[in-house]
């Protein structure tokens, strides 16, 4: 086949075997390394980033293997024209993961003086047609063309013969096995020795796996970005959920308002640090109508929008029951608001499941009556040492139907310091560990003057090391 080159121009001499090989095995040696990192990204993430990484990595390993196939044909220099013989077709399926790639680029020319046209063997392999068959004219050829495409065709062959444009652009064949492949064609005007145009060539290559490749890191790009998006929303609305529905203040608050025996009480909010996600730890204080001080902490499982929403409806649950249960000759028992919070979840439409622990302080007798539902006891601390307190008998919310809670009564005395919590307070231990740790800090509490006090002692103790999920503490001093 004459050379791709200007008819007044000297053909250029090819390179030298042994650098191309060497860039050959260069190559080799980069689509093994990227490949390693395809197979790990498979096995390590199905989510839509992990989506998107793979796509990325299939797009290179096609991208190599092109580049492998373009420098073994400059190696082995111009390709077979349609009257050689042509060699077997390979299968796509033939080598998992490849393809036929070196029956992805072909060559044409077309001499304009005498008609004739020459193809070579992995043009045919590529457009589908039989090599025994003459290869079409340029007149002919647009008939192998989507006729959406036929258009663009026409119009770059037309800049090349007459205005010299070099050709560059892409369009759809349909086979004769009914096949639609993507081609990229790359072709320019051979000029005679007076300056008009003898022939065109052109070099197509089958872009339809590179395409495909594209197209699917183009949509896990896309996928990832709605997720981020998604996400982002959702946090913001936690967010606004959660401070709209936690009690306001920040700081000290005492309950109730008047009379002896006040609660000293202040409360902090802890984010995750692995998650976007607000979860659903609340915490909670107020007066009953008869005088008494009701005091609540608690954790739906799970983070998002849902499971703030889930949040929120226990905690507006937690305090109507309590005020609907203090009524004259009534009294809001712990152990009651635990099994109706119970009841409540139960019935929702999505199953869910929390902890939670219930205290109700009487400020004239100092007594405190609690209820726990799979929660950490509440720690007493008091004369610089401290203690948890023994949990009455109670499972999970949403565990089990018509299950029962027990409550338990403690004495407090003037001074006393009580450390409501939920799990994640401590990051990275079991809950027994995290208790002893807490416990701990009994000589800097007795030290303390207010409850605010204690709470940022917790929080520069805990509060700064990277915790899995979102964790609150209520402190009452009474």
């Amino acid at each position: 086949m004459p050379s791709h080159v200007f008819a007044d121009h000297a053909a250029a001499q090819p390179p030298e075997r042994g650098t191309v090989d060497a860039l050959i095995s260069q190559t080799r040696r980069l689509r093994v390394d990227v490949d390693a990192v395809r197979r790990d990204a498979a096995a390590d993430r199905g989510d839509a980033e992990g989506r998107w990484q793979r796509a990325l990595c299939d797009l290179a390993v096609h991208q190599l293997n092109d580049l492998d196939d373009h420098l073994a044909q400059l190696r082995d220099g111009p390709p077979r024209t349609g009257g050689e013989p042509a060699a077997p077709a390979v299968p796509e399926s033939a080598e998992p993961g490849r393809g036929s790639l070196l029956s992805r680029v072909g060559s044409a020319e077309w001499n304009l003086l005498t008609d004739e046209a020459t193809w070579s063997g992995e043009l045919y392999d590529i457009l589908g047609r039989d090599p025994a068959a003459p290869p079409l004219s340029l007149d002919e050829f647009p008939s192998l063309v989507h006729p959406d495409d036929q258009p663009q065709l026409t119009a770059m062959v037309t800049d090349c013969l007459i205005d010299g444009k070099p050709i560059d652009g892409e369009f759809r064949i349909l086979r004769t096995d009914g096949r639609e492949r993507q081609v990229h064609m790359m072709g320019e005007p051979v000029l005679a020795g007076d300056g008009s145009t003898a022939s065109m060539w052109a070099v197509l290559r089958d872009v339809s796996e590179l395409r495909r490749s594209q197209r699917v890191v183009r949509e896990s790009r896309d996928s990832l970005q709605r997720h981020h998006d998604i996400a982002q929303t959702e946090h913001r609305l936690a967010v606004a959920l959660q401070e709209a529905v936690l009690p306001p203040w920040r700081g000290s608050l005492r309950l109730p308002h008047g009379g002896p025996g006040r609660l000293d009480l202040a409360a902090h909010y802890l984010p995750s640090a692995s998650s976007a996600l607000i979860g659903g730890d609340w915490y909670d204080a107020m007066e009953l109508p008869d005088g008494d001080a009701l005091l609540s902490v608690g954790d739906l499982t799970g983070h998002g929008v849902a499971v703030t929403s889930g949040m929120a409806m226990l905690l507006g649950a937690v305090r109507g029951m309590a005020v609907a249960g203090a009524q004259p000759g009534h009294v809001a028992e712990p152990g009651r608001i635990m099994g109706w919070l119970n009841q409540l979840l139960d019935a929702t439409a999505q199953p869910a499941l929390g902890s939670a622990v219930c205290c109700r302080f009487d400020p004239a007798t100092h007594l405190l009556t609690w209820a726990q539902a799979g929660h950490p006891a509440p720690l007493l601390f008091r004369d610089g040492t401290g203690r948890a307190l023994t949990p009455p008998h109670g499972v999970l919310l949403g565990a089990t139907s018509g299950a029962a809670y027990e409550q338990a009564d403690e004495q407090l005395r003037p001074g006393d310091l009580l450390l409501l919590h939920t799990d994640g307070l401590v990051p990275r231990r079991d809950r027994d560990t995290a208790t002893g740790l807490l416990l701990s800090l009994a000589s800097r509490f007795a030290e303390a003057r207010t409850a605010q006090d204690c709470v940022r002692t917790v929080v520069e103790e805990f509060g700064e090391a990277p915790r899995e999920d979102d964790a609150c503490l209520l402190v009452a001093r009474v």
